[in-house]
């Protein structure tokens, strides 16, 4: 008490809490809680404050900047590589008869060929469906084309097709086009809409009069299937139910082949209320090498940035700066990455492999006929051509 009276008196404080060992008896002099930590600092040293204000920033800053290259890099830790496929060797030459052809493929031969529909969704892809449709042209029945007025992103977009439709008369007898209106629901999982219209082209199809055992090919418009493999596979019988097509994978151009593992493209044996229009997996028969998948491959810098902001990994576009036109041609010209990403491998062999710019390759070799035939108007795809059109 007598201590108490006497602090008081010289206008001191008195704590008759124990003091803890970092703060001495500086709790007991101000109250607060800013002012314990202003206390519990002070017992810290110089590399526990380097610790705290930078090491630990600088991690998150890091984590924020570079956390799906982190996640891909370890990718090999923490999933398993898919199943291999059941690769079915493709044979093929021009001077080969297709009972020969068949028969090398352990199928028989059919005395009419099946018909054959192509279906799309469409976005902007003008240039490729072009390239595509005049590949397939011959032995294609009914050619079937969805478009949206909306992203699988939820963002507006003009009916492109629709107002690009003169450039493909060649194809009006046997087209069945339609439209489907979308929600501009900003912030929607992208895959839910581009679920949505695979349904409805599910519709479409029936409306262009697709029946049992006809051809149905399934595939983006950037994957096209060589025109011999159409023809194999509607000409041989006993073929498999569904099949998957092995494609040459390139990006941005014919100059950038990135490899041969390419497989959501497929082939199937309609069946009315079994067949559904996807995008996965489907099936374990892989036919090697059946044509081509090229990937961002457009004329205008204007179509890269629409499609980086338009389609279902949107979210790769992590910094504005990304959608920069300079630094697209730029990347482009190198066969870098869009999205400045590491690849998506499942062993570290292969990912390591792969990181950095494609490899130029300057082979344009078996590519589609109808692109060598007009090479002027479509060098933008052919190498040596890298620089787009700023439009």
């Amino acid at each position: 008490m007598e201590r108490m009276l006497l602090m008081a008196e010289q206008g001191g404080h008195y704590c008759s809490k124990k003091t803890d060992s970092l703060c001495d008896d500086c709790c007991c002099q101000e109250s607060g809680r800013l002012t314990r930590i202003r206390c519990m600092m002070r017992g810290l040293d110089v590399k526990t404050y380097i610790f705290l204000f930078a090491v630990i920033p600088m991690f998150v800053l890091g984590a924020y900047l570079h956390g799906q290259k982190i996640s891909y890099f370890l990718r090999p830790l923490w999933e398993k590589p898919p199943k291999p496929f059941h690769e079915i060797p493709h044979y093929y030459n021009e001077n080969v008869t297709m009972a020969n052809l068949c028969k090398l493929h352990g199928w028989g031969v059919r005395e009419y060929p099946r018909r054959v529909f192509d279906s799309v969704l469409f976005s902007n892809e003008v240039d490729l469906l072009t390239v595509r449709w005049k590949e397939l042209y011959p032995y294609i029945t009914q050619f079937v084309l969805l478009e949206s007025n909306s992203t699988f992103s939820g963002l507006p977009k003009p009916l492109v097709f629709g107002a690009n439709r003169d450039q493909f008369k060649f194809i009006e007898p046997r087209l069945t086009y339609g439209t489907i209106p979308g929600p501009f629901k900003k912030g929607e999982n992208p895959f839910v809409e581009e679920a949505y219209q695979r349904v409805a082209l599910d519709q479409l199809l029936s409306i262009a009069g697709i029946t049992d055992d006809d051809l149905l090919i399934m595939s983006d418009v950037d994957e096209i299937p060589s025109r011999h493999t159409i023809n194999l596979l509607r000409w041989c019988d006993e073929i498999p139910q569904v099949l998957h097509l092995q494609l040459k994978n390139y990006i941005y151009s014919f100059e950038f082949h990135v490899d041969n593992n390419s497989w959501r493209a497929s082939v199937h044996r309609y069946q009315t209320g079994r067949t559904r229009y996807a995008h996965y997996r489907q099936t374990d028969n892989l036919l090697a090498d059946a044509g081509w998948h090229c990937s961002f491959c457009f004329r205008h810098i204007s179509e890269f940035t629409f499609k980086m902001k338009a389609y279902s990994h949107n979210d790769r576009v992590k910094f504005s700066h990304y959608l920069d036109p300079k630094r697209i041609q730029h990347v482009i010209c190198q066969g870098a990455d869009l999205f400045d990403m590491i690849p998506e491998e499942y062993t570290f062999r292969e990912l390591i492999g792969k990181m950095g710019p494609v490899p130029h390759s300057y082979s344009a070799v078996h590519l589609p006929a109808y692109l060598l035939e007009n090479a002027e108007q479509y060098k933008f795809l052919l190498p040596g051509n890298c620089i787009r059109e700023s439009g």
